[in-house]
């Protein structure tokens, strides 16, 4: 049985020996993955309100990394040329975006605030202005 199996795990090879990233394997089949990730988190997206801000940014970034995903086919190199990193990071970050999205659902930040804003709190320090500096 052993022998009968060892050529299918020598043909699942990854695509490159190491990402040179202590801690970060090479995926065997990375684009696959990053297409339902992508996929997924859109899906998870179309949960919030269309007006939510979160939404409509992420939804848009997360739009144009898959249509890059879809076009360069198998070329992994070309997806990793257009995104500047490693494919793998990508995973990573995919991943990370997708608990934030989860996040986002459960905090739902697209409602008002509980209490209102002081009114000067987005105002900054403007030059010229000791009596507002810093100590």
């Amino acid at each position: 049985m052993f022998r009968a199996t060892r050529p299918l795990f020598a043909a699942i090879k990854p695509i490159k020996a190491s990402t040179a990233i202590t801690g970060l394997a090479p995926h065997p089949d990375p684009i696959p993955a990053l297409k339902e990730l992508y996929r997924t988190n859109l899906n998870i997206l179309s949960t919030l309100p269309a007006t939510s801000v979160y939404r409509q940014a992420t939804e848009a970034l997360t739009k144009h990394k898959l249509s890059v995903v879809e076009k360069a086919g198998d070329d992994v190199q070309a997806i990793e040329s257009e995104f500047g990193q490693i494919v793998e990071v990508s995973l990573e970050e995919g991943k990370s975006e997708q608990g934030l999205i989860g996040k986002m659902v459960e905090w739902k930040s697209w409602e008002p605030l509980e209490h209102e804003a002081p009114p000067d709190q987005w105002r900054y320090f403007e030059p010229g202005n000791e009596e507002e500096s810093l100590p």
